[in-house]
């Protein structure tokens, strides 16, 4: 029986970043399926957290297309694309939450910016995501000042559920956490994905994660992906910096071979 093709939901080709005369990215593609954890990954330099940025439209590419959902995102309409971003969340690194504002009200503020529904209801749909996130209640009415690292990631992922996205990116989301704060976010993010159906673009560095939650990985390198595919396939790559990531002790140890 043959598989049915896989959904790209999203669909990058030929993408082209610079800054002034330095190429980040140079005719790089990639495709994103329907229902995966595809992490993201590369050496200092290789335009991971750039490669998100022009996705989500916070770095205007110098060439190539993106689409999401079958929409080019670089060139809709303002109506378009605000279609498009109420499908997506962004969690960025150690959750970039607004300092002012309790963790209720920076889960609210989307919902302030896109949703026609009133206070009581925003408040209660806030309440949820703060709990989705693993968070206990009293944490809502904290300001980000007054949590911890973890806890401000998760204040950022509470964020980033706020519209019930289809696609959720997460930018170096165990970053500077504990092996068992890690560990906690990464089952976090597993289940949230197999419960709502989350397609999840996840930028890092920790090999932990890959081998806990990524369902398929890319590789950036010489200005483009370089591969892309699982984890052990990832182990039979011919390239020196793969090899060394992968196979190196931190590999070995993640891989419960060390």
């Amino acid at each position: 029986m043959t598989e049915a093709p896989r959904e790209a939901v999203i669909e990058v080709r030929g993408l082209v970043t610079r800054f002034g005369t330095h190429v980040v990215h140079e005719g790089l593609d990639l495709d994103v399926y329907r229902g995966e954890v595809l992490g993201v990954v590369g050496g200092s330099g290789t335009g991971k957290s750039v490669l998100l940025r022009a996705i989500v439209g916070l770095k205007q590419p110098d060439a190539g297309s993106v689409r999401v959902f079958g929409t080019d995102v670089l060139h809709a309409s303002e109506a378009e694309r605000a279609a498009i971003e109420r499908r997506w969340g962004v969690m960025f690194q150690d959750g970039a939450l607004f300092s002012a504002l309790s963790v209720q009200e920076n889960v609210e503020a989307p919902m302030r910016e896109q949703l026609h529904i009133g206070a009581p209801v925003r408040e209660a749909l806030a309440a949820l995501k703060v709990a989705m996130a693993g968070l206990p209640p009293d944490a809502g009415p904290k300001f980000p000042s007054e949590l911890s690292g973890g806890m401000r990631k998760r204040a950022g992922l509470a964020r980033a559920l706020a519209l019930d996205p289809e696609i959720v990116f997460l930018d170096e989301p165990t970053a500077g956490l504990d092996p068992i704060g890690a560990a906690a976010f990464d089952e976090l993010i597993r289940k949230l994905t197999d419960a709502l159906g989350l397609t999840v673009f996840l930028v890092t560095h920790d090999l932990d994660s890959l081998h806990a939650i990524a369902d398929r990985i890319a590789v950036l390198s010489q200005k483009k992906v370089l591969v892309t595919g699982t984890m052990q396939d990832m182990l039979e790559v011919d390239d020196p910096w793969v090899r060394e990531y992968f196979h190196g002790p931190r590999a070995r140890a993640a891989l419960g071979r060390a």
